[in-house]
């Protein structure tokens, strides 16, 4: 394999490539790689080919070639050693991960150069002027720049931290405050419906759970225990319309049906407390 791809390799020249990642990045994007799962084998291989088809070896310009290709042949070793168990090796380090960060970095750099070069040449043409002095421009100071004080700028730093611990503290209380949720029980609402309409035969839901007075989350939860006394066939709700008022009566119960209901109004088969925020 190495003779076949020695043989379908260009000519060479070190001063082709800026560095070892330039050479690199040349080999990932020839053989489009994917840069986080690098074969490292053959890449190592294509990387040595290359530096054993040079005519001549430089060693002052060639050492960091050199060393990318001892790096990689460690990276290599490293990936050839049996792994004690498939979670060791799930949980252990890739040894290609270094090598991936420094050629994304190398990358990032090149493109950012690139940019560089093209606005150097878009602009290396334009002359600028210089900013005239204010005093050529008529521009007269009316008082001369204080001497900067080092008192005053701590005293500005005081100034600016309190105000930021005074606006963090005030976003804190409201953050806490939003944070603060309100437990309502269920059962705790069926009870208060159960009562009002005992001691009433009959009663509207907006006058058990008004809207000035209750939250929003009391209403919802008021709703959830109407529902779940029709269910129970404890009461009885009327609503001519949508979204109209809705009339709540109790239904007539047999005693020993009433008996199945305990002092609290709540029925004695319900024994897990619900609770709704």
């Amino acid at each position: 394999m190495a003779e076949r791809m020695e043989r379908n390799l260009p000519e060479l020249k070190i001063s082709q490539f800026e560095g070892p990642l330039d050479l690199l990045c040349h080999l990932i994007e020839k053989n489009q790689i994917d840069i986080y799962d690098i074969p490292i084998a053959e890449i190592t291989e294509q990387y040595l080919a290359y530096l054993s088809g040079l005519s001549e070896l430089d060693m002052d310009t060639a050492s960091d070639f050199l060393v990318m290709a001892s790096t990689l042949l460690h990276i290599k070793s490293r990936l050839l050693l049996p792994q004690r168990s498939k979670v060791m090796a799930d949980e252990g380090e890739d040894p290609r991960e270094e090598l991936v960060m420094r050629i994304l970095a190398y990358r990032r750099c090149k493109t950012i150069a690139v940019r560089l070069k093209n606005q150097h040449e878009q602009f290396a043409h334009i002359s600028l002027r210089l900013p005239e002095p204010v005093a050529r421009l008529g521009i007269h100071r009316l008082a001369d720049p204080e001497p900067i004080s080092w008192s005053l700028f701590v005293k500005a730093c005081e100034r600016l931290s309190m105000q930021n611990r005074a606006r963090f503290q005030d976003q804190a209380e409201r953050i806490t405050g939003l944070l603060k949720r309100e437990k309502i029980s269920l059962s705790e609402k069926m009870v208060q419906i159960w009562q009002s309409i005992t001691r009433q035969v009959r009663v509207f839901f907006h006058e058990l759970f008004p809207t000035d007075s209750t939250t929003r989350a009391e209403r919802v939860t008021g709703f959830l225990a109407l529902l779940e006394l029709m269910r129970l066939n404890r009461i009885n709700v009327r609503q001519d319309r949508p979204f109209d008022v809705m009339l709540i009566q109790k239904n007539q119960i047999r005693d020993h049906e009433d008996k199945e209901w305990d002092g609290t109004g709540l029925p004695a088969s319900i024994v897990e407390e619900k609770d709704y925020a």
